[in-house]
């Protein structure tokens, strides 16, 4: 009974190989001839765009000398493009570099649509002026944006870090167990951890990393958290326990913080009530009746 189940298993995987020849012999013999002779890939229009993206980018870096700047100045610009994500070196002279194109290109449209002949002095100044400030202030939104979505995920986060803890990982495996698992979910603080499990592999010290960590992100919770983690490891307490206090006590600071906005929601409903909504009511429920009292004086008059 063995010999003719061997038998049959034997001639079956034969048979099912000989299908798999024959059918898919166009793909086998194309894979094979893509290995042997490699053909030049297509480009693709993602791959068209990131090319187009990198050469705009090498352009404008060629205007960043036009910008006269200190070192110290250099230096706060580069801490805010890494709070805002941006750790290429070529960032800084990107973000300089946009501060002259962008005024050119506004001072282009003014003349291109003519608002510049009625007062061209003033336009053009307003135009070097807004187009000089508006990389600033664009780097400055991406800055809020990355630290409310930091401040919103840390409490997953500090969860993931607990459960890795609790099951028998160090700070710094949990630490890097949870970048390598948020990486879709939380890109930013995966990115952020990424940086913190690299400064630990280079050789720095954990306290160290981490007070980097909160520099880099500039959070309040997150300098809380670094303080608390900081202090855990010098008197020796349990970390996991430190770590699910403080996710405990931003979830509800998140509360509180949602609570307190809709607490607002009534008074900041008094300007469209007044402006928009009352004018409208009065129309609607007083018009009638001053046209019918004007009717009634017209009459009263004659």
């Amino acid at each position: 009974m063995t010999t003719t189940i061997l038998t049959f298993g034997a001639v079956f995987l034969l048979v099912l190989s000989a299908g798999l020849l024959v059918f898919h012999r166009d793909t086998v013999l194309s894979r094979i001839s893509e290995v042997i002779s490699p053909r030049p890939k297509q480009k693709t229009f993602l791959s068209t765009i990131q090319e187009t993206g990198v050469s705009i980018g090498a352009v404008v870096e060629h205007f960043e000398n036009v910008v006269p700047k200190s070192q110290a100045e250099v230096s706060v610009a580069v801490q805010r493009l890494i709070r805002a994500g941006y750790r290429d070196e070529s960032s800084v002279k990107i973000l300089y570099g946009c501060k002259v194109l962008v005024p050119l290109v506004l001072c282009a449209l003014a003349l291109a649509s003519g608002v510049a002949d009625q007062n061209p002095f003033f336009i053009y100044l307003s135009c070097v002026g807004v187009g000089f400030l508006l990389p600033d202030f664009w780097l400055g939104r991406k800055i809020s944006a990355r630290q409310s979505k930091i401040r919103r995920g840390l409490p997953d986060v500090l969860d993931l870090l607990t459960i890795c803890i609790e099951a028998g990982l160090s700070l710094d495996q949990a630490t890097a167990r949870a970048a390598k698992e948020l990486t879709i979910a939380q890109p930013e603080l995966s990115d952020e951890l990424n940086v913190v499990v690299l400064e630990q592999h280079a050789g720095r010290p954990r306290a160290d990393s981490w007070r980097h960590l909160a520099e880099r992100t500039d959070v309040e919770c997150v300098r809380n958290l670094v303080s608390m983690l900081v202090q855990a490891e010098q008197f020796g307490t349990s970390i996991a326990r430190t770590i699910r206090i403080q996710s405990t006590t931003l979830r509800t600071q998140r509360v509180q913080a949602v609570e307190e906005m809709a607490s607002k929601t009534s008074v900041k409903l008094v300007f469209p009530l007044v402006l928009f909504i009352f004018p409208a009511l009065f129309l609607v429920v007083l018009g009638p009746a001053f046209i019918s009292m004007a009717e009634q004086f017209k009459i009263l008059n004659h």
